[in-house]
C-alpha cells in the first residue's frame, strides 16, 4: 500500500513503557530511537510528559517525564531524521512547563482525552499549537462514545480547535473491522480540514488487521509498536505494518535487527500481547486492568472463572 500522505507513528517506548511504569534503561531507548530513527519512520514517541509535581520520578524511568535533558540522554550524538512525539493525558501535565518548540527535541505533543473532556482537550491543544508543535487529539475509548456525544465532540474539535490530527483509539482491542471502516468515514466526513489516525489495541488480535481496514477507509497516520509491544494485548506490530505498506521509504531491517537482539528476550520480562483474559475484556469492550491483575496472581490461568466475574460486574 503506497500513498505519500501515510505518516508512520512508533509508539514501541510509550505504549510499552505502561507495562513496566516506563522503567526502560537509557540504552534501551536509545536503541530503539536508533532502530526506529533508520528505518525511515515519520514518528517516534518517547514517553509522556508527566507532571513532576503529581508523580515520583524514583517510582518511574525517564520517559515518563520525557524532560529535554531526559531526551537528550537518549538521542544525544543520533542524526535525528524522525519527528519525536510526547503524549499528555489531560490533568496530567502542567502546562505551564510547556517550552516553546524552538527551545524543544519534541516536534508533536499527542493530548490524551475521553470524548467528556473535549474541552479541555481542545483548550490545551490550542495552547500547545500556539508553542509551535504539531498536535494530536487521541480519543481513547471511542467503544464507550455515546454516538451523539462523539459527533458533537467531533464537530467541536473540527470548529474550535487548531489541532492537526485526531485518532480513532481502540482502546480496549474491542471493535471490530466493519465498526472502524463506519468510524473512519465519521471522522472524515466531519473532520473536513484535519488529519485522521489509528491507534488499535490487539486483545482480539485485529489491530494489524483494524489498522489496514483504516487506510483503505483513507486513513493517513497509523501507530504501531515493535513487536507490538504496549498496555495489556499491546498494539499494532510495526513490523506487520511495514512489511504491509511496502513503501520504500521504509526500511524494516533495523526494526527487524532490534526485535531479534531485544524485544523477544525482553517479552519474557515484560509480559505484553494477545492472552485469553486481555481477549476477554476485549470481546466484552471492557478495560484490561482486571486482566494485567490477574496475570499478576496465582490464577492467571483460570480463564472461566474470570470471565463469570466479568460478565457478573458487568451484568451480562
Amino acid at each position: 500500500m503506497f500513498r505519500k500522505e501515510i505518516k508512520v507513528l512508533d509508539c514501541t517506548i510509550r505504549d510499552g513503557g505502561l507495562m513496566n511504569a516506563h522503567k526502560f534503561s537509557n540504552e534501551f531507548v536509545r536503541k530503539v530511537f536508533n532502530a526506529v530513527n533508520d528505518s525511515g519512520i515519520d514518528y517516534i514517541e518517547l514517553g509522556y510528559k508527566a507532571d513532576e509535581s503529581q508523580y515520583n520520578r524514583n517510582d518511574y524511568g525517564p520517559m515518563k517525564f520525557c524532560s529535554e535533558k531526559d531526551l537528550e540522554n537518549v538521542i544525544c550524538g543520533s542524526e535525528k531524521k524522525c519527528k519525536i512525539s510526547v503524549m499528555v493525558d489531560i490533568g496530567r501535565v502542567d502546562p505551564n512547563c510547556i517550552i516553546p518548540r524552538s527551545e524543544s527535541h519534541v516536534d508533536m505533543m499527542r493530548v490524551a482525552a475521553y470524548v467528556k473532556d473535549i474541552d479541555k482537550a481542545i483548550d490545551l491543544v490550542n495552547l500547545i499549537k500556539s508553542k509551535g508543535y504539531e498536535t494530536t487529539i487521541n480519543i481513547m475509548a471511542v467503544s464507550h462514545a455515546r454516538e451523539h456525544e462523539l459527533d458533537e465532540a467531533l464537530i467541536q474539535i473540527e470548529e474550535e480547535s487548531a489541532v492537526d490530527v485526531v485518532y480513532l483509539v481502540d482502546s480496549f482491542g474491542a471493535l471490530y473491522s466493519e465498526q472502524i471502516a463506519y468510524l473512519a468515514k465519521k471522522y472524515k466526513s466531519i473532520l473536513k480540514t484535519r488529519e485522521v489516525g489509528i491507534h488499535a489495541h490487539n486483545n482480539q488480535q485485529l489491530a494489524f488487521a483494524n489498522t489496514i481496514e483504516a487506510i483503505i477507509n483513507n486513513i493517513n497516520y497509523l501507530d504501531g509498536t515493535i513487536y507490538g509491544i504496549g498496555r495489556a494485548a499491546g498494539n499494532c506490530p510495526l513490523e506487520l505494518l511495514l512489511g504491509f505498506l511496502k513503501n520504500p521509504k521504509f526500511n524494516i531491517r533495523p526494526v527487524l535487527e532490534i526485535l531479534g537482539s531485544d524485544f523477544v528476550a525482553l517479552q519474557k520480562e515484560i509480559e505484553w500481547g494477545y492472552n485469553i483474559p486481555y481477549m476477554l475484556t476485549g470481546v466484552l469492550d471492557v478495560h484490561p486492568r482486571a486482566a494485567m491483575e490477574l496475570r499478576k496472581s496465582e490464577k492467571k490461568d483460570e480463564y472461566l472463572g474470570f470471565y463469570n466475574k466479568l460478565t457478573t460486574e458487568a451484568n451480562f
